[in-house]
């Protein structure tokens, strides 16, 4: 298995940022904030300065809550909705797509394997790896690396479209001002022997998303 270096990492945050402003490649030297209570906790939320992201010691995902939901924490078999902001680490343009104000927030059953495990493992924790469960109205960024991401996708013939067997989203739509092309130039795509690790901003709703 590949070793991951043990250099931790963190993106500058806010409240004011998340799932609203364009993502930035940037990446800056962090260390881990321990969880004891493996619970959404204030010192987590983001300050007026940012808040670097945490690095799970396992899995290596990369973690910071800008808002603190309330409620029950999504469990495995739970239909679970989200609007999500994604971007690549690599490339000239690394913000790829958002669901923002789109009225199309991203839905599928919690474990039902057509999700990526980076954002299944985001919004449920693990206690092991001191990731605390996202709670409903929660806001968090993650930095997802390519073993929790579109691994399955980099092979030939790969299904790359959202609904098709075997092919695992969040995948942009066709028709999305290029979101689809600029997403599968890097995680669908045999030719390029990586996939860069994932930035996701992710809004937990609780149940079905309501406008108000």
């Amino acid at each position: 298995s590949t070793t991951r270096p043990n250099n931790d990492a963190a993106i500058d945050i806010s409240r004011r940022t998340m799932l609203l402003q364009p993502m930035k490649q940037a990446i800056i030297p962090a260390t881990i904030i321990a969880s004891t209570t493996l619970l959404p906790n204030p010192s987590y939320a983001a300050k007026p300065n940012g808040l670097p992201l945490n690095t799970a010691p396992s899995s290596g995902l990369k973690w910071a809550d800008a808002k603190i939901g309330s409620g029950a924490p999504v469990q495995n078999g739970d239909t679970t909705t989200i609007d999500y902001s994604m971007a690549s680490t690599a490339g000239r343009f690394p913000q790829i797509y958002t669901t923002k104000d789109k009225g199309t927030p991203y839905r599928w059953k919690m474990g039902d394997g057509t999700t990526i495990s980076g954002i299944e493992l985001a919004i449920l924790g693990n206690e092991q790896d001191g990731i605390p469960p996202m709670l409903p109205g929660g806001i968090r960024r993650v930095i997802v690396p390519a073993d929790l991401g579109y691994y399955a996708l980099k092979v030939p013939n790969a299904k790359c479209e959202e609904g098709k067997e075997g092919s695992v989203g969040p995948i942009p739509p066709k028709d999305d001002g290029g979101a689809y092309q600029r997403w599968g130039q890097f995680y669908c795509n045999p030719r390029i022997p990586y996939q860069p690790d994932l930035v996701l901003d992710i809004k937990l709703y609780s149940g079905k998303k309501t406008t108000s």
